[in-house]
């Protein structure tokens, strides 16, 4: 039998040799595992450190706080002060008062120190767990305008002011008050914040906010008042000023709080709820100067700082304003509207400007008028006075936008000059089949583009707004920043108008999306460091300098304007200045936009009022004191004409070339390629029998005959012609008699109104006493102005014979043939017939 042993030991190594295999699957496996999870924690590691090297992009350093807020050099410990062009002129300070910011520490054993009180209040209204967290919370990360902790809040106001709310800032900002609380400890935290926190009326700090609202030191508030100021700073919009209510009822509930907290004993709560803090009467307001303003150029720094960082302080912003000029502007619009609205004038002994308004329409007495103006450099595209709508002659700090009504006309046109036309093209003022109405409410026939622009006649500009096409005029409009579909601000209007004065560069800059003029010049910290600084303008090139000469030329015509405006009216300043008014449709909104080589002034009026009706006189009264008083200093200078532009001698009012029947001619100015290379056609001279009325045909006798030019007016224009008692030519001929037959001077073939066509032959009888040759021509019509000699002079007789021939292929209608005799003594016989060419 065989041993078994071999068998048994050939199983043993099988199954060790099947152990072998699963334990080095295993092993694989378990290490592909490993690889695997040492990739996915190395990628993210490398994710993280992305992620962090990305929220610590830019982060602030905390460093800067003790700059900002320590006394007593702190930035913050002086508010924000707005000054003039020259930084000399204060304008505005976000302050109770000029004295800079006083810093009270908590320190103890300071004399003068925060109560525990007021540091309690706060904590339970604002920061519950601000001495346990490490200056941050978790809750509101999904909300960017949330910051739940004190530390958060400081961040938030001071270092991150300038980044736009989102989830990355929220990250930010939790680790940024994470470093302060570490490295400063939560003490100086408290301090830092009631030494810089919002209460209400630009007050920033507790001891401004006692002094404003208790008229004492924070040192010495009581606990019910330090529980009213812990309140407002949660929402400094309920304070004891605005809403002293409100302010003293949320004050209790902090007290209530306090006392469930124990942070305050019974008796001390219940002698605070008892107690109602005297508030401070609220300090008189000084008057604003230039409010309006002041309100744009806040505006306009949105963008660079949020209004509270502004508010905040520490910040000098020198502005674009002359101080001068706004002052002169002001007073001025001031009395023009007193005397709109029949009020008692201001002095005007301390209005130089004011002197120089010229007299508003007789007899006239506004219920409601408001007006405003503006002033720029446009070079610069730095505004240098903004006075806000004056109503019931005080000034506002109000500038809103107003409907354009016709002062955006002129981007109509200039849509029509980049697209081949000139001043000189024809436009017809007349009736047409949509109901569109001059302001003067009268139709004026066949104008010069140029004259219906500059007397601001509403037919033709929106008869050449549908020539041109409505999307076209908004791009055109769109390049110089005014959007034709919105209502218009006054900044607009004068940024738009000043390209023309600049010959075709706007000058200003980028803020946010807009290029716009701006009323900022610089920003600076109180240590003279520059944050903003906008006193280099950009300039952006919108038009060619041509086409701003052109319209230029246009605006700027004074006689151009006298059809509506009249002789020595308030657009004339006595310099070249281009002018556009605009009035709406219901007369309640006029302006008036000027601008000479150095300046541009807009004016703006309107009137509400039953039957109040006005027109762009009215406001062109203080463009005209505005304009002569910003520019005294100025020389008279225009625009020289630039490359690209020619003036030449045309026929008014089709802008052709002239013809001798043309009854009057005028230069104008074409940019290059738009200039008339055809004749006039409007004007035609017509010979007319005097005694009949009709057109004179060749038949006509010589002596009856007369000369006369008219006007050819189209078939569409003629009612309107008639109306206008404009002579129309006659249309109909003269009855044809024909004359006896001169038997040396004839023509008998063809024969009178035959039809003809292809070779003719011209047979009849040219002889007679003195002979000395014969012609023959032809012209078109009943009476040829012009003919066509057939052959040339021939001077042998001929006696019912072939005269001449004549090819009529290509000719067609009515024609005159005519026999020409000229006897030695110059004496010349005619015979005429009339034949018509028909087909073949």
């Amino acid at each position: 039998m065989p041993s078994t042993l071999p068998i048994l030991r050939s199983r043993r190594e099988r199954r060790l040799e099947k152990q072998r295999n699963r334990s080095s699957r295993t092993r694989g496996a378990l290490l592909s595992v490993g690889m695997l999870l040492s990739l996915l924690l190395g990628a993210l590691i490398i994710l993280s450190a992305f992620a962090y090297a990305d929220l610590t992009r830019e982060l602030p350093s905390v460093e800067i706080l003790p700059r900002l807020l320590n006394p007593p050099d702190g930035l913050l410990l002086q508010p924000t002060r707005i000054y003039d062009r020259t930084g000399l002129q204060l304008l505005y300070t976000f302050s109770p008062n000029e004295s800079p910011r006083r810093y009270i520490p908590i320190n103890a054993k300071n004399p003068q120190h925060i109560p525990v009180n007021l540091i309690d209040s706060v904590i339970v209204v604002q920061d519950p767990q601000f001495w346990k967290h490490s200056g941050y919370a978790l809750q509101g990360t999904d909300n960017p305008d949330l910051h739940p902790t004190i530390a958060q809040k400081i961040v938030s106001d001071l270092l991150l002011y300038n980044e736009a709310p989102s989830f990355r800032r929220a990250v930010r900002e939790r680790l940024l008050a994470t470093q302060i609380t570490a490295q400063y400890g939560r003490t100086q935290v408290m301090e830092w914040y009631l030494n810089s926190a919002h209460f209400g009326n630009y007050a920033y700090g507790v001891e401004a906010a006692a002094q404003l609202y208790f008229g004492k030191s924070a040192a010495e508030l009581t606990l019910a008042e330090s529980a009213i100021l812990a309140a407002t700073s949660e929402t400094p919009a309920l304070n004891p000023l605005d809403a002293p209510q409100v302010a003293i009822q949320r004050g209790r509930e902090v007290i209530y709080i306090l006392s469930g907290l124990k942070l305050v004993t019974s008796e001390d709560a219940a002698r605070a709820l008892e107690e109602t803090p005297a508030i401070e009467p609220a300090p008189p307001a000084p008057p604003q100067f230039a409010a309006a303003f002041i309100s744009i150029a806040l505006s306009q720094l949105e963008n660079q700082f949020t209004r509270e960082r502004i508010e905040h302080g520490g910040l000098t912003i020198i502005t674009t304003l002359d101080y001068d000029l706004q002052k002169q502007s002001a007073c001025t619009t001031e009395i023009y509207a007193a005397r709109l609205a029949g009020l008692p004038e201001p002095d005007i002994n301390e209005c130089d400007a004011a002197r120089l308004l010229p007299s508003l329409p007789p007899g006239v007495t506004l219920p409601e008028p408001s007006a405003s103006s503006l002033i720029l450099d446009p070079n610069t595209g730095q505004v240098l006075a903004v006075v806000g709508e004056t109503i019931q002659g005080e000034e506002t700090p109000l500038l809103g936008a107003h409907r354009p009504g016709s002062s955006t006309d002129a981007f109509v046109y200039l849509t029509g000059f980049t697209r081949g036309l000139s001043p000189a093209s024809l436009t017809w003022d007349i009736p047409g089949e949509e109901i569109i109405q001059n302001f003067d409410g009268v139709f004026h026939g066949p104008l010069r583009l140029r004259a219906a622009l500059a007397n601001d006649y509403q037919v033709p500009v929106e008869i050449l707004k549908t020539q041109m096409g409505v999307e076209n005029v908004t791009k055109i409009a769109s390049s110089f920043g005014i959007d034709l579909n919105e209502d218009v601000s006054m900044l607009e209007l004068a940024g738009a108008y000043g390209v023309f004065g600049t010959q075709g560069v706007y000058f200003g800059q980028h803020v946010e999306s807009d290029f716009t003029p701006v009323t900022v010049l610089r920003v600076e910290s109180v240590d003279r460091s520059v944050m903003l600084d906008w006193s280099v303008p950009q300039a952006q090139s919108i038009v060619t300098p041509a086409l701003a000469y052109v319209m230029t030329h246009v605006l700027s015509d004074e006689t151009a304007r006298w059809p509506a405006f009249g002789r020595s009216n308030a657009l004339e300043i006595g310099r070249p200045a281009g002018v556009k008014v605009g009035q709406t449709a219901d007369g309640l909104d006029t302006w008036v936009i000027g601008y000479t080589p150095s300046y541009v002034v807009a004016t703006w009026t309107d009137a509400r009022g039953e039957g109040v009706s006005l027109s762009p006189r009215f406001p062109a009264v203080l463009w005209n004191a505005l304009m002569q008083y910003a520019s005294k200093d100025t020389p008279a200078n225009g625009w020289t004409m630039p490359q690209g532009v020619s003036a030449m001698t045309v026929c008014d009012p089709s802008g052709m070339l002239p013809t001798r029947e043309c009854p009057n001619l005028v230069t104008e100015v074409f940019t290059s390629g738009s200039e008339p290379i055809q004749a006039d056609n409007l004007y035609r001279e017509f010979a007319i029998n005097r005694e009949t009325g009709l057109l004179a045909t060749v038949f006509t006798p010589p002596e009856l005959i007369d000369t006369r030019v008219y006007m050819l007016v189209p078939e569409n224009a003629r009612d309107w012609a008639r109306s206008a008692g404009l002579e129309i030519p006659p249309e109909s001929y003269d009855a044809i008699q024909a004359p006896p037959v001169n038997p040396n001077v004839n023509i008998i073939a063809p024969e009178l109104f035959a039809e003809v066509n292809g070779v003719v032959k011209i047979i009849g009888t040219a002889s007679g006493d003195d002979f000395a040759y014969y012609r023959v021509q032809v012209g078109k019509g009943l009476n040829p102005q012009e003919w066509i000699q057939l052959g040339s002079d021939v001077i042998a007789p001929v006696e019912s014979g072939v005269l001449a021939e004549w090819d009529t292929e290509g000719l067609s209608g009515l024609y005159a043939v005519q026999l020409l005799v000229v006897r030695s003594d110059q004496k010349v016989d005619t015979a005429v017939i009339q034949v018509t060419i028909g087909e073949k």
